[in-house]
């Protein structure tokens, strides 16, 4: 019958698919092929040569089934296609002794014909339900070796990655090792570099500060040098009014040389008090705290800074006021720390009215006051000029380190910040400032009095 040939054909096509044996198994592909042909061709030839040959027909194709049966449990290279072979031998079995009674036992074939069909159907049933289930678990393993391999291709691709991120993060940690490196040297770099300014910050305001000395301290040395020439004048008469006798005379003459010599003495005092003054604030701070009469610490550094500038420029001019109140008293402060804070307060404040004065504005004169007054916790220090004042956009960077509003090479940008460090951190006061644009600028100094 045409059905053995066809079952063949199929299972050899199947057989070649699954098992791919035009690429794994050329050898074994190329008999298959050529069992198929055959199997094509009686399968083509079958009807006509039905009636001399049918059984000889039916023996050949019956003895292709239960080979290629046999080479699938004998052959491991089909061990894969047996699926295959359990949904169909059933219905080759029952073909095979089908034909085989029918060719042997005529009679009982014939007889025993409804249970032939019967195993038929059975044995079809059994072909679709098992190719149905063969189907159903070879998309099962399929789907299973597909998420196998893609399982596989990512865990290479991890693999891949984990080393391609290895060798980026050992990298980035040697550039970062690096620019940390690059970074501490900088800093270090930078912290030197601080230093050295806060240093010539404070050499500048010493310098300035010397300047200030050198013209103050000139006054009562002029006072001592000159009252000290009239003593010695006066000496003289008073020798010559001894020589005459007369005596009344040469009293008033001792009486005015006493007087002469009170202002000599009180004059040298002043002077000696201005080089301790100078003494005390080039010396580098204890960060100890000393009890210290404010008004005179506050009214020494204002004119000190006031001849300080005039010393440097000839033509500077400016009107200063003090209007301390005698309620401040004493109060226990850093003197040499305080100090840089009212002369850096005082030169900014000059140096802002020199700069207005520059504008030639009618009527105008440069004028700096300074005021002191004392509350229950604390004193106050207020610094006033009525000079170019400060721009709003600014002022939040006006303690900032490094930040001026001074030209290039006028200004370290250090003095405010040191000062408002010295105030907050130091004395636990504090520092603010208070400005119209091109009218006045006034620091308010608060230092508390319970320390």
């Amino acid at each position: 019958m045409s059905i053995e040939f066809g079952l063949a054909i199929f299972i050899i096509v199947q057989l070649r698919k699954s098992l791919q044996t035009r690429l794994y198994y050329p050898d074994w592909d190329r008999i298959l092929k050529n069992t198929m042909i055959i199997s094509i061709v009686l399968f083509v030839v079958e009807i006509p040569l039905r009636e001399n040959f049918d059984m000889r027909l039916t023996a050949i194709a019956n003895t292709i089934l239960v080979a290629l049966v046999a080479i699938t449990y004998l052959q491991p290279i089909f061990r894969p296609a047996r699926a295959y072979i359990h949904a169909w031998w059933p219905f080759i079995g029952v073909s095979i002794i089908s034909d085989t009674t029918e060719f042997l036992f005529p009679d009982f074939y014939e007889r025993s014909k409804g249970l032939f069909d019967t195993a038929n159907t059975f044995a079809a049933i059994w072909l679709v339900a098992m190719m149905i289930i063969t189907n159903k678990q070879r998309k099962a393993l399929n789907n299973v070796r597909l998420q196998a391999e893609e399982e596989e291709k990512k865990k290479r691709m991890m693999e891949s990655l984990k080393g391609e991120l290895e060798i980026q993060v050992a990298q980035r940690t040697s550039e970062l090792t690096i620019q940390k490196n690059e970074l501490q040297h900088a800093l270090e770099e930078l912290q030197a570099t601080q230093v050295q300014l806060i240093h010539a910050e404070k050499m500048a305001s010493l310098g300035e500060l010397t300047a200030g000395i050198a013209h103050e301290i000139q006054n009562p040395l002029n006072f001592v040098n000159n009252f000290s020439d009239l003593n010695n004048e006066l000496l003289e008469e008073l020798k010559q009014e001894i020589e005459k006798g007369n005596v009344e005379e040469a009293k008033a003459i001792a009486t005015d040389i006493q007087a002469n010599e009170q202002k000599i003495i009180y004059h040298g005092k002043r002077a000696d008090a201005i080089v301790k003054g100078m003494l005390q604030h080039s010396r580098a701070s204890t960060g100890q705290k000393e009890v210290v009469d404010l008004n005179e610490l506050c009214d020494e550094y204002l004119r000190l800074s006031y001849h300080g500038l005039r010393a440097k420029d000839k033509f500077f001019n400016a009107s200063f006021s003090a209007n301390l109140d005698p309620a401040v008293g004493e109060v226990k402060l850093i003197p040499q720390d305080i100090g840089r804070v009212l002369l850096n307060l005082f030169n900014n404040s000059f140096y802002a009215v020199s700069e207005k004065k520059r504008l030639n504005l009618p009527g105008y004169e440069p004028t700096v006051t300074l005021r002191t007054k004392r509350y229950i916790d604390h004193v106050e220090i207020r610094v006033r000029d009525n000079g170019t004042g400060i721009p709003e956009s600014v002022l939040d960077k006006m303690f900032q380190p490094f930040f001026t509003t001074k030209p290039t090479g006028q200004g370290t940008g250090l003095g405010l910040s040191l000062s408002f460090d010295i105030v907050t951190k130091g004395h636990g006061g504090s520092l603010e400032v208070k400005t119209k644009e091109g009218e006045y600028a006034e620091f308010i100094i608060e230092l508390p009095t319970d320390n």
